[in-house]
């Protein structure tokens, strides 16, 4: 049960409670309706916040119920009730109830046995005075208008940081662009070019040259979709668990000995976790390939209920320097920002692990 839920059903309880202790001193004569209707329309509160209209009628008509069973007992769940429909935004429902009551409490205390006409009046007076009322309606309304304006700060709060999130995030692709796109671009195209001159000459292409080739139009796809991703927020970034298999095949046909093994059932990963997945393999298996002068890897994808392992192992010479790369340093920012752990450190029957511990619970 919610906070709000019990501070209304505690309230209800104590005026349900109050009423009674005032009936039972307002009269001597047991009265099983009268006594029914004072605890009734306490009780009623509990629901004033999911129900304010609701409320507003059951108090009204309990209060009416027990004034005509000859208990003289103000109606204070019923300016209870005026509060919650006010600043749930039901003013009109307020207003016109509250005029029948001001109508209704006379007569109701006619049917109790009254029978003079300005000693009704005089008492209503007593169980419902009009100031108290527009006291309840007044609170209700400020308390509803102090929420309208906090909400209305909180929403532009947000706006501004969504503004200036959007701001920066254009900024950091113009510096990409301005950067690293022709600078990528001509690695690209120089190496095009030399292996179409070494195939038109008749010569076999190197094979590092094919990779530089490959590596290349892959850093250009990777550039143009990070740059589209930062210009448009809403559109997800076209590398996720599903492109996985295909990155492990481009590696292998550069010439490393990757094996992919996918282990567990998959369940529905979020986006954020499926890039960041991508990414640990495609800078674990980079940094093998460039660095570690490893001849096999092997990536490992184990999804467990409430979390994604991510392993990638190779048995190249595991050097760590004593200070943290920039692709290791980037696996950790990501995987921190997801609330996972990443663990990079050599192995102990040689090589270098790197193993990343995401959460894919929706909370």
């Amino acid at each position: 049960m919610s906070r709000a839920r019990i501070v209304d059903a505690v309230v209800a309880v104590g005026v349900a409670a109050a009423l009674l202790t005032a009936g039972l001193s307002a009269t001597h004569q047991p009265n099983l309706l009268g006594y029914a209707a004072l605890v009734a329309g306490g009780l009623a509160l509990a629901a004033r916040r999911r129900a304010p209209v609701a409320v507003l009628a059951v108090t009204a008509v309990c209060a009416l119920g027990y004034q005509a069973a000859g208990f003289e007992v103000p109606v204070v769940a019923y300016l209870f009730a005026v509060y919650a429909a006010v600043r749930a935004g039901h003013r009109t429902a307020a207003v016109v109830g509250s005029v029948l009551m001001l109508a209704g409490v006379p007569l109701a205390l006619l049917a109790s046995g009254l029978h003079d006409t300005g000693e009704a009046f005089t008492q209503s007076r007593d169980v419902l005075q009009l100031a108290w009322l527009i006291a309840a309606g007044a609170a209700g309304e400020a308390l509803r208008q102090a929420e309208r304006r906090a909400d209305e700060a909180e929403r532009t709060r947000e706006e501004t940081a969504r503004r200036r999130a959007d701001e920066e995030r254009l900024h950091i692709a113009r510096e990409l662009h301005d950067s690293l796109t022709h600078q990528i671009s001509v690695i690209k195209v120089q190496a095009e070019v030399a292996v179409h001159l070494a195939r038109k000459r008749g010569e076999d292409v190197p094979d590092a040259l094919l990779a530089i080739r490959d590596a290349g139009r892959e850093a250009a796809r990777e550039l143009r979709a990070t740059l589209e991703a930062l210009r448009d927020d809403d559109r997800d970034p076209p590398r996720g668990l599903d492109d996985v298999p295909d990155l492990v095949r481009r590696v292998r046909t550069a010439g490393l000995d990757a094996r992919l093994t996918v282990e567990g059932r998959r369940d529905d990963v979020p986006a954020a976790v499926g890039r960041t997945a991508y990414r640990i393999v495609q800078e674990s298996l980079t940094n093998t390939a460039r660095h570690a002068a490893a001849a096999t890897a092997s990536v490992r994808i184990d999804h467990r209920p409430g979390a994604l392992v991510v392993q990638v192992d190779d048995d190249g010479q595991a050097a760590v320097d004593s200070v943290p790369g920039v692709g290791l340093t980037g696996m950790r920012e990501r995987v921190t920002a997801l609330g996972g752990r990443l663990e990079a450190a050599p192995r102990d029957e040689g090589g270098f692990r790197v193993r990343a511990e995401l959460p894919v619970d929706p909370a």
